[in-house]
């Protein structure tokens, strides 16, 4: 089974880059549609089921701590999530999955693993190009959004998995867009993936 995970900074264009990966090798994709999977089965709104899962104030992470209805509906969304991507698989159907430490709970199933990064000049015009309509942050303002998203992406896999995110080691390519276009990319990331997958593996003992 082909499977790829992506990891990715905020404004990256990583969810792009998947898309596209999914398209051109014609297999499956998920991104936000497991917010949505999550939210219809507890019953909650979908876009306060997204910010619940994107918040970093967990138990144990340090400062200050959100209430603890917050912290408890957190923690249940995110092993739902857990258990709606190790679930995924049993599909049997190929597919590219971006974030939510698709990485870590798959890795049983040895998937190609992609961290996508861009330099924060790049990150800022990709956050203004795709603003929401009426939203007009500053540079300021967006850098600190960018950096408060990623600080919160690396504390809740610290808490789930212990693994390093961001580190370069902890996967298998790593992919800064700063000088791309993610339509130009694309061909090439998604060659290199059938390389990979295309690839004699080496028997584990």
């Amino acid at each position: 089974m082909r499977i790829i995970t992506i990891s990715r900074e905020f404004g990256s264009g990583g969810h792009e880059l998947g898309r596209r990966l999914a398209e051109i090798l014609d297999i499956d994709f998920y991104d936000k549609e497991i917010i949505s999977a999550l939210a219809a089965n507890k019953d909650l709104d979908q876009d306060y089921m997204a910010r619940t899962l994107a918040q970093g104030n967990l138990p144990g992470l340090g400062g200050r701590r959100s209430a603890a209805g917050q912290s408890v509906v957190r923690v249940t969304s995110l092993q739902e999530q857990k258990r709606v991507i190790q679930m995924l698989p049993t599909l049997g159907r190929d597919f590219v999955i971006v974030g939510r430490n698709a990485d870590i709970l798959l890795e049983d199933y040895e998937p190609l693993n992609l961290f996508v990064c861009a330099g924060m000049e790049a990150k800022l015009r990709r956050c203004k190009e795709r603003a929401a309509e009426g939203e007009n942050l500053s540079d300021g303002e967006l850098e600190r959004k960018i950096r408060s998203i990623d600080k919160a992406r690396y504390h809740t896999r610290e808490l789930l998995t212990g693994a390093p995110w961001g580190v370069a080691s902890a996967y298998h390519l790593t992919v800064n867009t700063s000088s791309w276009q993610i339509q130009e990319l694309a061909p090439a990331v998604a060659e290199f993936a059938r390389r990979w997958f295309g690839r004699s593996r080496p028997r584990q003992n």
